[in-house]
Parts: structure tokens; C-alpha cells; sequence
């Protein structure tokens, strides 16, 4: 370990990442990075200090920690492990025994498991750390952390994760902090439909959507859309608070997933998911989370055809 910190490969330098390992490299840790887009890596590089690995392997080779914020637990393992769990062309074919890896992505908590079994085999360790607070809690270096694993690797690595979060929670073992990022996420959904159906509900009756919003914040009916996303990204149009459809989408069905393996009751998951998955259907995996307005005015106004 160098004297400015443990040497960090950072994969993932995407709305999320970019920020994140910003804050590394301003810390002054020794920071690597790597990216599926070259531009993002040349664009990284050229406003902070760091050095562009050609290759997950090059990555891998002299990295203590690697961090990965990727779209989905696959890709994390095939960056980490390669290709069929082969180790050849990836990440961990070059870290040396006793490296960590935190998975800052949306995982699977089941599939979390399954990569620190594979992990352990070649002495490499896993701690599962997503974060909640989108692009701004990013940039602001404000984003909760929710770590599962070992309590000694996570306070071992509490020093970096401080640079990236404002609040860390041990969430328990291996696999806890990506499934409690699933159910938050599944909360932070089916609060954003409500509020949704709520405000284009009164403005059908003739209220003023912004007075709606008004008085939802003032009241019990306050959630994350109302106070963050309704006014600036939904009533504006914009449309961009920076959360693909597609990735809020694969959160729900991985919550659903964990409720029905444990057993769980979970009947407005199961609607909140079946919504989730026609509107990525209908508009693109790509698109903005916040459009999930216009979608509901649009079924509105089909309904409305219909009759």
C-alpha cells in the first residue's frame, strides 16, 4: 500500500461512476480505470490524475480494491471472473490474493453469493456496497452506502467509502447491502407511481399540479418524487434526473425475486414490477425513470380513446 492510500481499480465510468472515482482521485489515492467506452476513460482521465487501464487484466494487476458500479450483477461477473467463470481476460486474473472487491452496482443478492464463493476460491474478497441517492447525491459525494459482507473488510475499506458516501451501514452478511438496495429501490418505485397517479388524478379534477406537490410535501403524503423529482423532471418535462427505466426496472424484479425466494408476501411488488416492465416495454430501456408520468398520462388518455 502506498503512502496515499491503497491502490484502486475503478470499473464503471459511467453518470454514476465518473463521480464516484472523481472523488478518489481527488483524494489522492493511486486510481486506475477502466470503462466499456474508451471516451468515457479519455473524458475521466483528462480532468482528474489517474492512469487508463487498456484492459481489465492491466486493472486487476497491483489493484488492493477494485470497485465496480456496472449495470447488473452479470456484468460484474463476467468483468471480475470472465467469460463462463473462466478467470482469462478479467480483472481477478491478475489480483493477488487478499485483494478486495466492492460491487458498488444493483446485484443480485443470490448471485452476490455466488461471486464470493468463486471469489474466495482464488483468495480474493467481497463486500456487496450499492448506494442510494441517484447522479446529484454522486456529484455532492452524499450517497447512502448500504456494504454486506465481513464488518472487518468493510471498516477496513470505510476510509474510501467515505470519499464516495455520506451515510454507511453495515446492512449483515454477504449479499445484505444488494438486497436491501432492491427493496429500497422497489419502495422509491411504487412511491414514484403513486405520486404520479396522485398529481395527474388532481389536475383531472381541476387542481394545479404544483399546488398538489405543495401540499403533498407539508403532508403524510411526502415521499422522494414529491420532494426531489416531481417539479424539476416530471412537471417540467425534462425527463432526465439520470436513472435509466431499464436499470429501475431490473431492481423491482430483483426484489420480487428475493420476496418470493423467502417467501415473502408481496402482491403490489408483483403489480408495481408488471407496470415497471410494460413501461420499459413501450419507451426503452433507455429512457428516463421520470417519464413513468407521461406513460400514466398516456394510458389515461388511451383509456379515454376507448371509451
Amino acid at each position: 500500500m502506498s503512502s496515499a492510500g491503497p491502490a484502486i481499480g475503478f470499473v464503471g465510468i459511467g453518470a454514476m461512476g465518473a463521480p464516484m472515482a472523481g472523488h478518489l482521485a481527488q483524494a489522492g489515492y493511486p486510481l486506475v480505470v477502466f470503462d466499456a467506452d474508451p471516451a468515457r476513460t479519455r473524458a475521466f482521465a483528462a480532468r482528474h490524475s489517474c492512469r487508463v487501464a487498456a484492459a481489465l487484466t492491466e486493472l486487476g494487476e497491483g489493484s488492493e480494491i477494485v470497485i465496480t458500479m456496472l449495470p447488473d450483477g452479470r456484468t460484474v461477473r463476467k468483468v471480475l471472473c470472465g467469460e463462463g467463470d473462466t478467470f482469462k481476460g478479467c480483472v481477478a486474473e491478475r489480483l493477488e490474493p487478499g485483494a478486495i472487491v466492492l460491487d458498488m452496482s444493483s446485484s443480485s443478492p443470490i448471485g452476490t453469493r455466488e461471486l464470493g464463493a468463486l471469489l474466495e476460491g482464488r483468495g480474493i474478497q467481497l463486500v456487496d456496497a450499492p448506494v442510494s441517492g441517484g447522479v446529484k447525491r454522486a456529484v455532492s459525494a452524499e450517497l447512502a452506502i448500504m456494504a454486506g459482507g465481513d464488518g472487518g473488510l468493510l471498516e477496513a475499506c470505510r476510509p474510501v467509502l467515505a470519499k464516495m458516501g455520506k451515510q454507511i451501514f453495515h446492512a449483515g452478511p454477504l449479499g445484505a447491502g444488494h438486497a436491501v438496495k432492491a427493496l429500497n429501490n422497489y419502495v422509491s418505485a411504487a412511491g414514484l407511481v403513486a405520486a404520479c397517479e396522485a398529481v395527474i388524478a388532481g389536475r383531472s379534477f381541476g387542481l394545479q399540479p404544483d399546488a398538489v406537490v405543495e401540499i403533498l410535501n407539508a403532508s403524510t403524503g411526502m415521499n422522494n418524487t414529491t420532494k426531489i423529482k416531481m417539479k424539476p423532471f416530471m412537471l417540467s418535462g425534462a425527463y432526465n434526473a439520470g436513472f435509466s427505466t431499464g436499470l429501475m426496472a431490473k431492481d423491482l424484479r430483483t426484489a420480487l425475486e428475493l420476496a418470493q425466494a423467502v417467501g415473502a408476501p408481496a402482491p403490489l411488488a408483483r403489480h408495481c414490477v408488471e407496470l415497471w416492465n410494460e413501461m420499459e416495454r413501450r419507451l426503452g430501456p433507455g429512457s428516463d425513470h421520470t417519464e413513468m408520468f407521461r406513460f400514466l398520462e398516456n394510458l389515461g388518455e388511451n383509456k379515454g380513446n376507448r371509451r
